[in-house]
């Protein structure tokens, strides 16, 4: 099986990267965007799809200050 795992900050942890991005946007002619988050993807393979929670916990992402989500890929 084919997933993605999106890893984001949670909801309340400072995103200096987010925040960067979205002080920059209005000098690029990007008004009116707010709340931006910058976060990883991962793309990867695995022939035991229920051993993917457990991964992003031990190694993907850090569970005190990020959320992840498990997208299986169709293509």
């Amino acid at each position: 099986m084919k997933a993605k795992v999106l890893i984001r900050p949670k909801q309340g942890i400072l995103d200096p990267q987010g925040k960067a991005v979205e002080r920059a946007l209005p000098a690029l002619g990007f008004e009116g965007v707010h709340e931006v988050r910058v976060g990883r993807l991962v793309e990867l393979e695995t022939d035991d799809p229920s051993s993917l929670p457990e991964l992003c916990e031990k190694l993907l992402a850090n569970p005190l200050i990020e959320d992840y989500e498990i997208v299986e890929d169709g293509s």
